[in-house]
Order: C-alpha cells, then structure tokens, then sequence
C-alpha cells in the first residue's frame, strides 16, 4: 500500500494518489444467504466479533459497524446524506431513531425512497441497500427511547433538530427539561411524540468484497416484482467490478 497527496500552490487543485491493495476472503455464491438481511447480519457479526463469528483468523473488529450513510431526498429530487447509526435489523429492515422533525424525516416523509451505505475499512467490504422508509410504531419507538441513557433521552426534547439555534440556546432547554423530569436518574422520561424510528425496506441490496487489482467482489439481491417460479424473494446476481 502506498499513497500520496499533491498540492503544487494554494490556488492548485489537491490530489490524492493512493494505491491501497485490498485483500479479503472471496466472496462466492455458494457462501451467499437467499436473504440479504440475514446475509448482513453474518456480515455484521463479523465486523462485531469476527472470531466467534468463524470469520478468517486474523480478521480485525470493525470500529463502529453500526454507523452508515443514510441518503434522502426531497420531493424534486435533491438529495442530502448523512451518517446515523443502525440500531437494528428486523426480518423487514433496517432501523433507526431520529427526530421526526429533522431534515431527513422531513424528505422522508415527502418521498420515502432512501439509500443505506455502510463501508468497513478493516475488513474492506461494503453494504450499499436502495429501498423505502416507513414509520416504526409508537409503541416500538418508545420501547427503543426508553432503553437509551436518561441524558440522550432528555436531548431529544431539548433539541429541535436541524433547526437554527442561538449559541446558549440548547443548554438553557437542557435546564428546562431537565427541571420538568426532576433529577431521579431511574425517573420515567416520556418518548416526545415527534421522535421515533424508521425502518428501511430494501428492494436492493449490494455486498462488496474488496480484492486485489480493483477486481472486486459484488454481488446484488433485487426483489422480485413478480412471484418466481421457484418461490425465490430475491434475484442473486455478481455484479462486474
């Protein structure tokens, strides 16, 4: 592996050449799962605790494998992204919690097509998923709320998230809200009605391997529009590097 940055003036573009080789074990049909949720959750165990999960010996823990890109869009079409933190894979989908009143529950609910990318770096492999976004439940959102440490659960009603805010604004409601629940570190701190989760139901899923020469692994589930003969959900293709 070798790399390089070149910048020949302040007014000059920055370059970087970089040469890195990745090396991870094949990816091959037949060590693929018919569902890609459950294939990402093999993946995923891996990048958590790669030796109980029989990953190859030497293989490193992922830093924060749970954190991924998640891209939105408004109506017209202009997309925006930014990195949240995965909380769980159900049999449907993806999940996570934010404010239902930020920027990317916003677009979400005006156009509910979202993108999901992860990228491991130690283990050089990506998840890339294409789908659509619904609500999680009440209930499922305040059970989730519920279990997160008291201090977050107070963040999220002293932020109005992705809204302009003065400088000592955000500790001023900390102070109010915290004054309203009392300061009982076991006392009940009630789930704002305009925060909760999302869950992203992929209708593409695509896992990459990193290899060397650029010859990389990929491979593609698409969800069958149509009922397949052999009762197949997902359409398994290897993509061209």
């Amino acid at each position: 592996m070798s790399s390089s940055i070149t910048n020949t003036g302040a007014s000059a573009a920055l370059k970087i050449l970089s040469h890195n080789q990745y090396k991870t074990p094949r990816l091959l049909p037949t060590s693929l799962d018919p569902s890609p949720l459950v294939q990402f959750n093999k993946w995923l165990s891996g990048a958590l605790d790669p030796v109980a999960a029989g990953e190859e010996e030497g293989t490193p823990k992922v830093h924060e494998p749970e954190a991924m890109t998640l891209g939105t869009a408004t109506k017209e079409g202009v997309p925006s992204s930014r990195v949240v933190l995965l909380k769980e894979v159900d049999p449907t989908g993806f999940l996570f919690f934010t404010n239902y009143s930020s920027r990317k529950s916003l677009e979400l609910a005006a156009n509910p097509n979202a993108s999901l990318a992860f990228y491991w770096r130690e283990t050089s492999r990506q998840v890339r998923v294409v789908g659509r976004a619904e609500k999680l439940t009440r209930a499922e959102s305040d059970a989730y709320f519920q279990s997160r440490p008291r201090g977050s659960r107070l963040g999220a009603w002293a932020s109005e998230q992705s809204t302009v805010i003065g400088e000592h604004t955000l500790e001023e409601r900390v102070k109010e809200i915290e004054q309203r629940f009392g300061t009982d570190p076991d006392g009940k701190v009630d789930c704002p009605e305009n925060w909760g989760g999302w869950r992203i139901i992929p209708d593409e899923v695509e896992f990459w391997s990193g290899q060397p020469s650029r010859l990389h692994d990929r491979f593609r589930y698409l969800r069958n529009k149509t009922p397949a003969a052999d009762g197949a959900v997902w359409n398994i293709n290897r993509l061209s590097p």
